[in-house]
C-alpha cells in the first residue's frame, strides 16, 4: 500500500470521511461511468462487476440514489436540494452497460440515466473514440498512439474537425498495418433498440442523448450541433417510444463545448446536461453544466470514500486556494 493510500485509510477511519460527507450533504454526487466488464475484469478503463458491486454497496449505506432528473428538477425549483443524493450516469451506449450493470441495478433497485450516441445504436458505425483505443492495442500501434502518448493523440483528435480527425484515423491505421472495422468488435459494440428498451421498461433506466455521431462539439458549427442534436433526440425518441430530456456533452471537458452550445442543448428542449468536468451539484449549480465524478477506478472502500464523501471535493478545493496564493 502506497504512503497516500495508507494515509487515506487512516483519515477514513478517524472519520474524516465521515466528517466531509456530513459537510457536503446538501451536494449532489453525479457519477460517471463509460464500460463495464465481467468478475475480475482487468481492463483499466472498464469497471469491473466486483467493483460495481462495492461501489453500490457503499452508496447504499451513505446515499440516496435517485434519477438525474430529479435532481435537475429540484435545482430548477429554485429549493435547497435534499440530503445525500447521487444520481449514476453512464455514457455512450454500450452493450456492456446491459451486460454487466443493468443485473446489479435490478439487484439493488437503483435508477441510472444512459446517455446513447444514436447513430451508434443504429449501427451506423462506431464511436471514433473506440477506434482510436482498437488501434492503441494493435500488435503494432501507429506511434501516436503508444504507451504515454495516447492521451496526447486524444487532446489532439478532439481539437480536429470531424472530416479531419477520420482522415487521421485512417492514416493511423495505414501506418499500423491495418483496416478499421466496419462494425465494432465485440468489446465496443453497442446495446441494441431492444435491450434499451428493456432497461427503460424496468422503471430504473432513462435514456439521454450523446449526440448523433459523437463529434466535440467545440469542433463543429453551431448549425452543426444544432443538427447533432436534433437528430439524435428524434432518432431515439423514434427506437424508444419515449421522450428524450437529459444530455451529455461529448467528452464534455473545458474547452469541448461553447456557450452558444449550452444554450442550445436548453433551447432545444432538454431539461439538463451533464459535462465531465469533476465536482459536485450545489444549490444554484448550472442544470445544464452539470459536473460529475469518474468512478471507473474506483474498487477499493478508501477510493470510494474519497469521491463520494466528498473528501477529493475540499481536498481539490483547499489546493485551489493554496494555488491562488502562490
Amino acid at each position: 500500500m502506497s504512503f497516500n493510500r495508507l494515509a487515506l485509510r487512516v483519515m477514513q477511519n478517524c472519520g474524516v470521511f465521515s466528517l466531509t460527507r456530513a459537510w457536503s450533504a446538501r451536494m449532489a454526487r453525479i457519477l460517471m461511468y463509460h464500460n463495464f466488464s465481467g468478475p475480475g475484469g482487468t481492463d483499466p478503463n472498464a469497471l469491473n462487476v466486483n467493483g460495481i458491486r462495492m461501489q453500490f454497496e457503499y452508496l447504499r449505506r451513505h446515499f440516496r440514489v435517485v434519477p438525474l432528473l430529479q435532481i435537475a428538477e429540484q435545482l430548477a425549483s429554485g429549493q435547497p436540494l435534499d440530503k445525500n443524493l447521487v444520481a449514476l450516469t453512464i455514457d455512450d451506449g454500450r452493450r456492456n452497460c446491459y451486460e454487466f450493470l443493468f443485473p446489479l441495478l435490478k439487484e439493488f433497485e437503483l435508477p441510472a440515466t444512459f446517455f446513447v450516441v444514436s447513430s451508434f445504436i443504429r449501427g451506423e458505425g462506431w464511436i471514433w473514440t473506440d477506434k482510436v483505443l482498437w488501434l492503441s492495442e494493435q500488435p503494432k500501434p501507429p506511434d501516436e498512439l503508444v504507451p504515454g502518448r495516447l492521451d496526447d493523440a486524444f487532446r489532439s483528435l478532439n481539437r480536429s474537425r470531424p472530416d479531419e480527425r477520420n482522415a487521421r484515423l485512417e492514416a493511423m491505421a495505414g501506418s499500423a498495418g491495418v483496416s478499421v472495422p466496419q462494425s465494432p468488435p465485440p468489446k465496443y459494440a453497442p446495446c441494441s433498440w431492444s435491450e434499451l428498451r428493456e432497461m427503460a421498461d424496468s422503471g430504473l433506466m432513462e435514456i439521454g442523448s450523446h449526440t448523433a455521431t459523437h463529434p466535440i462539439l467545440s469542433s463543429v458549427t453551431d448549425e452543426e450541433s444544432w443538427e447533432e442534436l436534433r437528430r439524435s433526440r428524434a432518432e431515439i425518441e423514434e427506437g424508444m417510444g419515449r421522450s428524450v430530456k437529459s444530455f451529455c456533452f461529448p467528452n464534455g471537458m473545458p474547452g469541448d463545448f461553447r456557450p452558444s452550445q449550452v444554450r442550445q442543448v436548453e433551447d432545444a428542449g432538454f431539461t439538463c446536461s451533464v459535462t465531465a468536468q469533476f465536482g459536485m451539484v450545489n444549490f444554484g449549480s448550472d442544470r445544464y453544466q452539470l459536473p460529475r465524478i469518474g468512478m471507473a477506478r474506483k474498487s477499493s472502500s478508501v477510493e470510494i470514500g474519497k469521491f463520494l464523501d466528498g473528501f477529493a471535493h475540499y481536498q481539490r478545493r483547499a489546493g485551489s486556494r493554496l494555488g491562488l496564493r502562490q
